[in-house]
């Protein structure tokens, strides 16, 4: 498994200093063997393509001269201060060109400097117990990119129904209106309505009409279906869950009523029995149903503390 941004920030030449990692960046888990699969669906160059810093490519191009390296093995090798290394590598990441082997990295460059963990290995108060240079190797990521089918102008075959299987992993069900939450740089739904026909015709699939209210063909895993079934069959018992923003669960003004929430991960919607009826949205609680004064009480306070799962009323009560 990696980590890693496939897609690259909006380049911005009048900027003093290169991007740096924050907490909204979008980072996708997916494994080694179909990196060149995802990469194939983005616009990702490489260090010339992009407005670097010439600290980042100057570890862009140790990295690319000298394989996966330890943080201490690039900050000899370059002689440049340890800061300066830091910062670079958080500008590689934020950029997409660089990953390490664990999280803890990542995770060291999303933190303030001041709680960060020291590199003269003294301790702080309130910092992290591991730093950059704990992370592991430190790697170039290479991407290969596949030729797209000059005639018809789109993706292979493959490529397609792969995407076409993870979405419908992630989803179990899977048609037009649901979609509008992935990112713009996957397969229109033209190219996904092509792949899922031949995935039905080999069983592997089922098509038909699963979710009422859409228009469209629908398609499904049997399990997916299975699981609906159930669904539809339990009575409603008040049960609260409440997901972040940049859940895929975030549904709300798509399929499920209420006002669309911005995939953000500070965002949350909380559902009641499947239905939106509350967000947090910039710290401020919106209801999308009426609700009883101790009712909307209960919400936002479950907003503010983002439970993951609360269970009903009456099991609270017992």
């Amino acid at each position: 498994m990696l980590w890693t941004r496939l897609e690259a920030p909006k380049p911005t030449p009048d900027r003093e200093r290169g991007p740096s990692p924050v907490r909204g960046t979008p980072v996708t888990l997916l494994t080694r063997k179909n990196l060149p699969i995802w990469s194939a669906l983005v616009k990702a160059g490489g260090a010339e393509d992009l407005h670097l810093s010439s600290r980042a490519r100057t570890v862009a191009d140790f990295l690319a001269a000298q394989g996966a390296s330890f943080f201490d093995d690039i900050v000899q090798g370059l002689d440049l201060p340890r800061t300066f290394v830091e910062e670079s590598l958080g500008e590689l990441v934020a950029v997409g060109l660089v990953n390490s082997d664990g999280f803890s990295g990542l995770r060291a460059l999303l933190l303030p400097s001041s709680q960060r963990k020291p590199f003269s290995g003294g301790r702080r108060r309130r910092t992290a117990l591991l730093g950059v240079e704990d992370a592991g190797r430190w790697t170039l990521i290479r991407r290969k990119p596949i030729a797209v089918e000059a005639e018809q102008r789109s993706l292979p075959r493959e490529i397609v129904e792969q995407i076409a299987r993870a979405l419908l992993k992630r989803y179990g069900v899977v048609f037009w209106r649901l979609l509008a939450r992935e990112a713009e740089w996957l397969p229109p739904w033209r190219d996904l309505l092509m792949a899922y026909p031949r995935m039905e015709t080999r069983g592997e699939i089922r098509g038909g009409r699963f979710v009422a209210g859409f228009s469209g063909e629908q398609f499904a895993l049997p399990e997916g279906v299975s699981v609906l079934r159930t669904v539809r069959a339990e009575d409603k018992t008040g049960a609260l869950v409440c997901v972040s923003g940049a859940d895929p669960l975030n549904l709300a003004g798509i399929l499920v009523p209420g006002a669309k929430v911005p995939a953000l991960y500070s965002n949350r919607v909380l559902f009641r029995d499947g239905v939106a009826v509350a967000a947090l949205v910039a710290g401020e609680a919106q209801y999308f149903v009426k609700l009883a004064p101790e009712e909307a009480w209960e919400a936002k306070n479950i907003l503010l503390r983002g439970a993951a799962a609360l269970p009903a009323p009456a099991e609270r009560e017992s």
